[in-house]
């Protein structure tokens, strides 16, 4: 009988059975959630329609804001479609979801069609991950927990939609553990696909040198920390080829959303005056100014916990949205603070029966969020 060859010795552990179980539980709560939307739109959007009117086709509801702009970076490039003023918010967004767009649309034909898919599959390789980030630093069953948490999250709707949340996520939860394995190569490449994705990719690559040195791992394996920094450095490169301004996404942010950074007693009171008024939009800044609390009470936490590299990496994203000029997509930047529905699926699992009430409680209050902001969003209006 042959022997099977042994793996080489920098081949990463093969994952053990429960490992492999958890992961499965992610993957299928990210399905059956998927189908969840798609049910709630459609029947949904008909429900709420008036008389004999019918909602707009299926995809073309998914074809809002941030999605768009993505659309027409893929299809037209930074500089917007030809004949065109150009749109001098388009920097703000990396080109990892655009270039990913272009990838798809060589076989899929409908551009949002192809965002959508991207998210389908980036999420399932994040909520996997997310799974067994969840169990590998709490009690079993905290892994199911976590995946279900962040499908809860009331903007849980941008995981479905063409934006690039999903596949930030897809890139940086699996960095995450494989850093916390210590496995730098793998976690350092993960980290520097993020970094083409989100300005995000910046926050994670600072928290991986903390964790680094937290966990004290051999100084051999440091220089790896800096590839998470060579997509940064190549954007910033090529917008200062077009633009002449290295930090064109900053300058973006500017021109296109009017965010530039105050003291946050500034962003407070402006956000609070949104918030105090009547319509939709005042509904909207509620929301942000709870995501704000929460984003500050996590940091808080992570503190108090001495949890040093995640209080890096969700400190720097507060710190960054409360001291823009007013909060904006402040609930929907949370869907990214994974230790934050890492620490739901650890307090929601053990042996002691009570625990089961917590995940309970936020899914009684958050599912009917995230059931109300898919609808906002598929009806063509702000959410976040």
């Amino acid at each position: 009988m042959t022997t099977p060859p042994a793996p080489p010795r920098d081949a990463p552990p093969a994952p053990s059975a429960p490992e492999r179980h958890v992961a499965t539980e992610g993957l299928l709560l990210w399905l059956a959630s998927r189908l969840g939307i798609v049910v709630l739109v459609v029947i949904g959007s008909q429900a709420l329609m008036e008389g004999d009117a019918l909602p707009a086709p299926f995809l073309e509801r998914w074809r809002n804001w941030d999605a768009n702009l993505l659309v027409t970076i893929a299809e037209h490039g930074y500089g917007g479609p030809p004949g065109s003023e150009p749109d001098r918010g388009l920097p703000a967004f990396f080109p990892g979801m655009p270039l990913m767009l272009r990838a798809v649309h060589l076989a899929i034909d409908d551009w949002t069609l192809a965002g959508l898919l991207i998210s389908l599959v980036a999420g399932a390789v994040a909520m996997t991950a997310l799974a067994r980030l969840a169990e590998f630093e709490g009690p079993r069953g905290a892994g199911r927990y976590a995946v279900l948490a962040l499908l809860l999250w009331p903007m849980a709707v941008f995981l479905f939609a063409g934006y690039s949340e999903a596949l930030f996520l897809a890139f940086a939860i699996p960095a995450w553990l494989a850093a916390r394995q210590g496995r730098w190569p793998l976690a350092a490449a993960l980290a520097a696909g993020a970094s083409c994705v989100r300005i995000t990719g910046l926050f994670l690559a600072v928290a991986l040198i903390v964790e680094f040195l937290v966990r004290r791992h051999p100084l051999r394996q440091v220089g790896w920390l800096l590839l998470p920094f060579v997509p940064l450095a190549l954007y910033s490169a090529y917008q200062y080829s077009r633009t002449g301004d290295w930090l064109a996404w900053k300058t973006a942010q500017e021109a296109g959303w009017g965010r530039y950074m105050v003291w946050p007693w500034e962003s407070w009171n402006t956000t609070l005056g949104a918030a105090t008024g009547e319509g939709r939009m005042a509904w909207a800044f509620r929301l942000e100014i709870a995501g704000a609390i929460v984003g500050v009470a996590l940091v808080l936490l992570l503190l108090y916990l001495r949890r040093w590299s995640e209080f890096v990496y969700v400190g720097l994203q507060v710190g960054a949205l409360v001291c823009s000029a007013y909060y904006l997509s402040v609930p929907r930047s949370a869907l990214l603070w994974w230790p934050l529905f890492v620490l739901i699926g650890r307090a929601s699992s053990g042996p002691e029966p009570w625990r089961r009430w917590i995940i309970l409680g936020y899914a009684l209050v958050m599912g009917p969020l995230m059931a109300l902001n898919a609808l906002i969003f598929a009806d063509g209006a702000w959410v976040g």
